[in-house]
């Protein structure tokens, strides 16, 4: 029912900032929690970060942890910005639209899945 689409990924020396981008098809004026997860080669899909419905309660993967913020415009957009890259930050970044209102770690938790946008960091 909802398609996303994922972009700003790109190519970043270690130290350096992105910011990702994720838009839904339709307003997600649903209470659904967004999340990020991410997917190296050769790795299975990990959680990046979840934000709830109104973006008001977040929680974020401990490697990425005072690095990373997720945000939400309560409409079509969700962010992540990224900084402080590091080269065990390259993978193909994922938005979701989580199942329920407040926030999850597991896949298993979201739906919606976008196509994903690569990220690469060089040291």
């Amino acid at each position: 029912q909802v398609q996303l689409v994922e972009s700003g990924g790109g190519l970043a020396q270690a130290g350096g900032s992105l910011r990702l981008s994720c838009a839904a098809s339709v307003p997600l004026f649903g209470m659904f929690a967004m999340g990020w997860f991410r997917q190296a080669p050769g790795q299975e899909r990990e959680f990046v970060a979840a934000t709830n419905w109104r973006g008001e309660n977040s929680n974020y993967a401990d490697s990425v942890k005072g690095r990373f913020t997720i945000s939400r415009d309560r409409a079509k957009m969700v962010f992540l910005q990224m900084n402080f890259l590091r080269p065990e930050d390259t993978a193909v970044y994922y938005c979701a639209r989580g199942k329920a209102a407040e926030v999850g770690t597991n896949a298993g938790d979201f739906a919606s899945w976008g196509q994903g946008t690569q990220v690469t960091v060089s040291s």
